[in-house]
């Protein structure tokens, strides 16, 4: 055996290695297929051809995900769910608004939550090599999901393998599914409230602040002296996404340098980070340390601020 033929034999001794059941093996490894749309979908990502250092500009981003469209759904489903995102917002710390954003963001409330194949899709993403442990991680995972007793029509998802209302790798449904309307279940691809609860326990692991805003914009002086104010630190993970951020300071330093917010604010004593994503002399941010949980969910700026400012019109 050759090429992707011999990768399933692969699959079936990680797979065993990792306690999947046989049956399980058997019921699907043998039928994997290589889909040559996933592997065309995931060259084309940003970064692996091209020029991999330009960033576009923010607002054409900002205005395909904070619409008018996710706006109104997302305030009709905040003030007839509110009890509950209540509930859900009291057992693990996170603001409603922030958890109905990334269900409107992810799937645009549950409309759009890809129709592949997921252990096709994680088998083929493994095989290109470019993430591999990741996706054969992966993978195993997807199979476990079957060993539990998710049907396999269930197992339905994005061409990179994130599947339900939250968008969950596998291994995070695995982890973090969360029953949050209390029936004994915690079905993140047909429960809205499941789904909600998960993200929520997705950002507390992440290491959500309990009763801290994401951030707030602001306006930067002419003049400002940005040097004085640029991190050193160096990211373990997606380091690109965090060099955009200056150190942190106390929201009262953050005044007494002259960076104003044009609307609410922080408390003086919270430490924040300032970030410019279209540059200089454009709206800027200071933002907490619930950003960065945010971006443990999906690490770009343009994602992290989308979701902050769309919870924040959804709660206006």
């Amino acid at each position: 055996m050759t090429g992707f033929a011999a990768y399933r034999e692969t699959l079936a001794a990680k797979s065993r290695a990792a306690g999947v059941r046989e049956a399980t093996i058997q019921n699907v490894i043998p039928y994997l297929t290589l889909n040559a749309r996933v592997l065309e979908l995931d060259r084309a990502q940003p970064g692996q051809v091209n020029n991999p250092n330009a960033i576009p500009p923010f607002a054409p981003y900002r205005a395909r995900h904070v619409t008018a469209d996710l706006i109104t759904r997302g305030r009709a489903r905040f003030s007839s769910q509110y009890p509950y995102l209540r509930a859900i917002e009291q057992r693990f710390g996170v603001e409603p608004q922030i958890m109905m954003a990334i269900y409107g963001h992810e799937t645009s409330f549950g409309r759009v939550t890809g129709g592949f194949d997921l252990p096709q899709v994680l088998a083929s993403l493994a095989y290109e090599g470019r993430r591999r442990s990741f996706f054969e991680d992966e993978f195993v995972a997807s199979l476990k999901l079957l060993d539990q007793g998710v049907p396999r029509g269930r197992l339905k998802g994005s061409w990179a393998g994130a599947t339900g209302y939250p968008q969950f790798m596998p291994s995070v449904v695995l982890r973090l599914r969360t029953d949050g309307d209390a029936n004994g279940t915690a079905d993140i691809w047909n429960s809205e409230l499941d789904a909600l609860a998960s993200i929520a326990a997705y950002l507390r692991d992440a290491g959500w602040k309990p009763n801290v805003h994401w951030g707030v914009p602001v306006r930067v002086p002419a003049g400002f002296n940005r040097s004085a104010v640029r991190s050193t630190l160096v990211a373990p993970r997606c380091p690109a996404v965090y060099a955009r951020h200056s150190r942190w300071l106390s929201m009262r330093e953050w005044r007494a340098l002259g960076i104003v917010p044009t609307g609410r604010s922080l408390p003086d004593n919270e430490q924040a980070s300032l970030i410019e994503p279209d540059g200089p002399d454009s709206t800027a941010y200071l933002t907490t340390v619930n950003y960065r949980a945010i971006l443990d969910y999906n690490c770009s700026n343009f994602y992290a601020l989308s979701v902050g400012l769309l919870g924040d019109a959804i709660a206006r």
